[in-house]
């Protein structure tokens, strides 16, 4: 199932995938212009996660919504939510919070004067 999310990231347009930390464990996908994270998946606790961020006000709506969203684990809890595969929130819904997460982060077009 880690798997299954890590391929579904690398879906998004330019994006690559990291491994930022000593074991491995924990999959980052990454914007390849800027470096940016958009989601990290790892496994806690037997459970397949992935951190993603959002804005507070969506973060809010997430986590009032699903039992399996609470603020992220080892992030700022404030712009960064965890949601628990398996759970309540299906598939459509996590790609949801993934692809908000994606714009979020991904460079802002600057206009030329």
């Amino acid at each position: 199932m880690k798997n299954y999310y890590i391929n579904r990231c690398l879906e998004l347009r330019d994006v690559y995938l990291d491994y930022p930390f000593d074991k491995g464990e924990w999959a980052a996908a990454r914007h390849s212009d800027n470096k940016k994270i958009f989601a990290l998946i790892y496994e806690r606790n037997n459970n397949i996660c992935i951190n993603f961020k959002n804005t507070p006000e969506w973060g809010v709506f997430w986590r009032e919504s699903f039992d399996a969203v609470s603020p992220a684990y080892h992030m700022n809890k404030e712009h960064w939510s965890t949601v628990v595969i398996g759970s309540d929130a299906d598939e459509y819904q996590i790609m949801q919070m993934v692809a908000d997460s994606y714009n979020l982060t991904k460079s802002k077009k600057r206009i030329k004067k």
